[in-house]
């Protein structure tokens, strides 16, 4: 009762709060002509000399490939700057042919193993700050974030350790639940902010020009399937959605990067303050830094200020900048106040002090991520919605799922918050703070004891005791490397470990769906322990050449059937004839997706070959899915009879179960509606 009497108390105090305030919260807009001006995109550096590839050959048939970078901004025992950040296994099953290639694991190379001091800080209830960096790192090689070709595994794994916490943990008391549910949200915040590492530094590859090891199809996996590892049902998205799923996501990043570049830019200027993007090496503005004349300090001394957006105290009534001893910059401007290069006619030196840096992926606002006068000032807008989350849930014990005056304070408080920009109890900066480590240790334009101050500043702001610094996570990625490398070379390593994951492939080629099921429920209660493995055989890798090529022409007829358009028109003519004719050859395979895919392309396009194909594809489809798409296409009575005739033979011949026969079906007796 005590409980729920808090609920009821606090959802009715944010409802009322939020009532009070909110016709002084401005909502936020943009209108199409602003955003289709902005200059988010910058001609880009060539990233040739800063990006690289590297492949190792796996025995077995395997490719080890690694994205090195140039990093200027890290410190290094050696002179080499260059270091390995990102690498991915593909399994190639020792051939060429890109349709049987299966994009296994991804290694933030970044990405490591806790000590037993960072699991301990981890675990405790509402200690939310770094407690240093790993030095020591084991010859073991790293751990994956991800397996490409087992997306799903991550979604019962989260759904099991929920299950395990409500069931098992939370009985024992606060203590141990708080301690336990703390510890769980720390290393998923790890894991996601080496991911967001990883799937910049491939953003960056994809732009360099020439031969890239990766084609468009397989970056979109990548990134999608890194993408969606921070939605709780991520890992369940098709294959054929995975695509979409990416170009949308990454137009919303885009717009989402130019209205705040643009936001801040006016507040700035309206503010008499100076606005500086910070650059990627694409081009691609993710941060912005704003700054202040210590001649307008003088000039504009207790002048008004409107914090709104920025976030950031006035600057025209603090102390601290007209005493300021900090770090100064000399930059150079014209005439109309903008900064420009110091060779240009009439450019002006004038000292200027940081003020602070903001990231601009962040929804609806930019976020703001350093203060230069206020260390506390990020941290504790960052810390807002953790707080409240560890509060109701590991304190109060309430969900707003599960009481309605809760759900309903929290909602409103959610929406007005989110809606109306206010930078509290927002989203995550978790990935403004990964990309502006990799932006700093990037940037070689950067003054070094700038880019000091920020690293030290944005390290300071961190909630997560398994984070490491900068310096700390580059000599993490090359060890790291070292040890995958020794890893793939030794032919126990690497090699016996694919041999074993094509083994576990082979499950679904001998079972059932329930019995998949039973295997997928052992391999989660046994914490990941228990993997079933089919037996080796002499025919393992023709039988996975062919149900990895399948699966590869089955998903790009399915996105073939999803376009709208005829198909004929919007994709190439060839490539659908190839995919169908090997679905037809291997029909005794291939599933109902690729039945309902053919019908759907039978049903888009007038090419006559192109039909036929489909039939026959249909045809050799020993599955139900398959009949009746056969019997829909003999009984519409919108196609001509020519082509329903032959969809019922074809019907027939399946329903026998007798080797098709060829269709003979040419241009003269369709057209006289003879078969």
């Amino acid at each position: 009762m005590q409980t729920r009497r808090h609920a009821q108390t606090f959802g009715c105090l944010v409802f009322a709060i939020l009532l009070i305030f909110s016709p002084f919260l401005q909502p936020i807009g943009r209108s199409q002509t602003e955003a289709s001006k902005l200059p988010t995109e910058q001609v880009p550096n060539d990233l040739s000399q800063i990006l690289r590839l590297e492949k190792i050959e796996v025995a077995g048939g395997s490719e080890l490939l690694t994205v090195s970078a140039k990093l200027v901004g890290v410190k290094s025992d050696s002179d080499d700057q260059w270091v390995p950040l990102v690498s991915i296994l593909r399994d190639t099953l020792g051939d060429s042919n890109r349709e049987n290639d299966r994009l296994r694991y991804v290694w933030p190379l970044t990405y490591t193993s806790p000590t037993l001091k960072q699991r301990l800080a981890a675990a405790i209830p509402f200690f939310y700050t770094r407690i240093g960096s790993k030095q020591n790192f084991s010859e073991k090689p790293p751990p994956a974030a991800m397996d490409l070709a087992a997306p799903e595994s991550d979604v019962w794994d989260k759904l099991f350790w929920v299950a395990l916490q409500n069931i098992l943990i939370d009985p024992y008391g606060t203590p141990i639940k708080a301690s336990a549910s703390t510890y769980r949200k720390n290393i998923e915040d790890y894991r996601r902010s080496h991911i967001v590492r990883a799937l910049s530094v491939l953003a960056l590859y994809q732009a360099v020009k020439g031969e890239c090891a990766f084609n468009e199809s397989e970056m979109a996996e990548i990134q999608g399937r890194l993408l969606l590892t921070n939605k709780i049902f991520g890992g369940l998205v098709d294959d054929t959605n995975i695509e979409s799923y990416y170009i949308t996501k990454t137009a919303k990043t885009r717009d989402e990067r130019g209205h705040n570049w643009e936001l801040l830019r006016q507040r700035a200027e309206s503010e008499s303050l100076y606005f500086e993007p910070l650059l990627m090496p694409d081009g691609s503005a993710t941060h912005a830094m704003l700054w202040v004349s210590k001649s307008d300090l003088e000039k504009k001394r207790g002048a008004s200020y409107s914090g709104r957006f920025l976030n950031i105290a006035n600057p025209w009534t603090d102390k601290r900048l007209q005493n300021w001893q900090g770090y100064v910059q000399t930059k150079y401007v014209d005439a109309e106040g903008q900064t420009v290069e110091s060779g240009q006619p009439g450019a002006t030196a004038v000292e200027m002090i940081p003020l602070a840096l903001y990231g601009l992926d962040f929804p609806k606002i930019p976020s703001l991520l350093v203060d230069f006068r206020d260390t506390y000032n990020p941290k504790k807008r960052e810390m807002s919605r953790r707080a409240l989350n560890d509060v109701t849930r590991n304190i109060l014990s309430i969900s707003k799922f599960g009481n309605l005056p809760f759900f309903l304070g929290r909602s409103v408080y959610d929406f007005v918050t989110g809606r109306r920009g206010i930078d509290l109890n927002q989203p995550s900066r978790l990935q403004s703070y990964s990309q502006l480590k990799l932006l700093l240790a990037l940037n070689d334009s950067m003054d070094p004891k700038l880019r000091d101050q920020l690293n030290g500043r944005a390290e300071n702001v961190s909630l997560n005791p398994f984070e490491n610094d900068l310096n700390a996570e580059a000599k993490a990625a090359r060890e790291q490397y070292d040890a995958l490398v020794a890893f793939a070379k030794n032919p126990a390593g690497l090699a016996a470990k694919v041999d074993r994951d094509r083994r576990a492939e082979l499950t679904s080629l001998e079972h059932g769906r329930n019995t998949q099921i039973f295997f997928r429920v052992a391999n989660v209660l046994s914490f990941g322990k228990y993997v079933h493995r089919e037996a080796e055989t002499s025919d393992m890798e023709t039988r996975l050449d062919i149900a990895r090529r399948l699966d590869h022409h089955t998903r790009f007829l399915r996105e073939v059937a999803k376009s709208t358009a005829q198909v004929e028109v919007a994709w190439n003519i060839d490539d659908i004839r190839r995919s169908l004719n090997f679905i037809a050859d291997h029909g005794d395979k291939a599933g109902s997706n690729a039945a309902t895919a053919t019908s759907k392309i039978f049903s888009r396009t007038r090419d006559d070959e192109i039909r036929r194909a489909c039939l026959e594809s249909l045809s050799r489809i020993n599955s139900n899915k398959a009949r009746n798409e056969l019997l829909k296409i003999s009984q519409n009575q919108t196609l001509d009879q020519s082509w329903r005739d032959i969809a019922e033979a074809s019907l027939h011949r399946l329903n026998q179960q007798a080797p098709p026969i060829s269709m003979t079906v040419n241009s003269t007796s369709l057209k006289t509606g003879q078969p």
